[in-house]
C-alpha cells in the first residue's frame, strides 16, 4: 500500500488554484510524478512511493509562487516546471518565473510561459529582424504586441506599426460588405485585440488618428522606409515570396521587425509557395536575423487546442 504524504496548504485559494479546473491540474500532477494527489479541503494528500513524494514535492516548490498567492496555474506552467526539472533548469525556471512583461489594463501579469517563449523574447530585445514560427496559441503576436507597446510608451521608437496580409480561405476584400476600412477589419482584429489588453481604446483612436499606432494590411507597406519605428507582420505564411521580400526591405533606421506566422496554416493558393517558407530557407543562416520556434508544448489557450494541433500532426505524417 502507498505511503501517504500529507501537505497543508495556506489558504482555500491556493488549494483552488492549485487544483486547477474540474481539478485538472491534480490529474497532470499525478501523471507527471506518478503519484495519486488528492486535495481534501486544504490539506493535499499525495499517495505513492518515496521517489514519487520526493519529485511531487519539488513539483510543488517549483510552482509555489502561483498557488500560494492564489494564481491561476496552467497546465503549460506544470509542464514547463517539470521540464526544469529533468533538465536541471530549476535556477532558469525562477527567472523566467520572475520576468514580468508588462501587466494589462485589468492587472494581469504577463510573462513568458515556457523557456522557447523566453527565448523568443529576448530574441526580439537583442535583434533588429525575428522571425516566430509555430502553431496557434504559442503566444507568437501577441508577445511581439507586448514588446512594441513597451517600447513605444517608453519612446524608443515614435511608431508601432501592425500588419498583415488580407488572405482568408474562401474570401476576397471586394466580396466584403463596407468601405476599405471596415473590409480589412475582419483580417487585423486580432492585432487590435493585442491592442486593448494594454491601452484604453479611447487612447487607441487618438494614437492611430496622429499616426503613431498604424494597423494595416501588407499591401500599404509598399514604397516605404519605416525609420524609427516597431514593425510587427502577422500570418506571414500567407506572403508570397515578393510581399515577403518587398516588407523585409522596408527596414529603416532605429527599426524593429518581428515576423509572425504558422507554416502548417497557409491560406494561399496550392501553386502558391509561402512568403514566410522561403524566407527561412534563404535567411536562415543569416547571423544577424533570429529564427525562434514554437511547438504545440508552447500553446497558452484552451487545452484542447493542443490536442486539436497533436490529432492534426498525427493524421498529417
Amino acid at each position: 500500500m502507498p505511503e501517504v504524504l500529507t501537505i497543508q496548504l495556506p489558504t482555500a485559494a491556493a488549494a483552488v488554484a492549485l487544483a486547477g479546473e474540474n481539478q485538472g491540474n491534480l490529474k497532470l500532477l499525478a501523471a507527471q510524478t506518478g503519484a495519486k494527489w488528492v486535495l481534501r479541503g486544504q490539506d493535499l494528500l499525495i499517495y505513492g512511493t518515496e521517489p514519487q513524494q520526493t519529485l511531487s514535492q519539488s513539483l510543488l516548490q517549483s510552482l509555489n509562487h502561483l498557488w500560494q498567492e492564489g494564481k491561476f496555474i496552467t497546465q503549460v506552467d506544470i509542464l514547463t516546471a517539470r521540464q526544469a526539472l529533468d533538465t536541471q533548469r530549476t535556477e532558469e525556471l525562477r527567472d523566467l518565473q520572475a520576468d514580468v512583461l508588462a501587466r494589462t489594463r485589468r492587472g494581469e501579469v504577463i510573462r513568458a510561459k515556457t523557456f522557447r517563449q523566453r527565448q523568443y523574447i529576448q530574441a526580439i530585445r537583442d535583434h533588429t529582424l525575428t522571425f516566430g514560427i509555430g502553431p496557434a496559441g504559442t503566444g507568437k503576436t501577441f508577445l511581439a504586441t507586448v514588446l512594441a507597446i513597451q517600447a513605444l510608451l517608453s519612446n524608443e521608437f515614435e511608431r508601432l506599426i501592425l500588419t498583415r496580409p488580407a488572405v482568408e480561405a474562401g474570401e476576397k476584400l471586394g466580396f466584403l460588405p463596407g468601405d476599405l476600412q471596415q473590409k480589412i477589419d475582419p483580417y487585423l482584429r486580432p492585432l487590435y485585440d493585442a491592442l486593448y489588453e494594454f491601452v484604453e481604446p479611447e487612447k487607441i483612436s487618438n494614437l492611430m488618428e496622429r499616426g503613431v499606432i498604424e494597423v494595416a494590411p501588407l499591401a500599404y507597406m509598399r514604397g516605404r522606409t519605416l525609420n524609427n519605428a516597431f514593425v510587427i507582420l502577422d500570418e506571414a505564411q500567407n506572403t508570397t515570396p515578393a510581399q515577403m521580400k518587398m516588407v523585409l526591405t522596408r527596414i529603416g533606421f532605429n527599426s524593429k521587425l518581428v515576423v509572425t506566422g504558422d507554416v502548417t496554416q497557409t491560406d494561399l493558393p496550392q501553386h502558391q509557395p509561402s512568403g514566410l517558407v522561403v524566407a527561412e530557407q534563404i535567411l536562415g543562416q543569416v547571423a544577424e536575423i533570429a529564427f525562434c520556434y514554437l511547438t504545440k508544448g508552447d500553446i497558452i489557450r484552451h487545452p484542447l487546442v493542443e490536442k486539436i494541433i497533436a490529432a492534426y500532426e498525427r493524421h498529417q505524417a
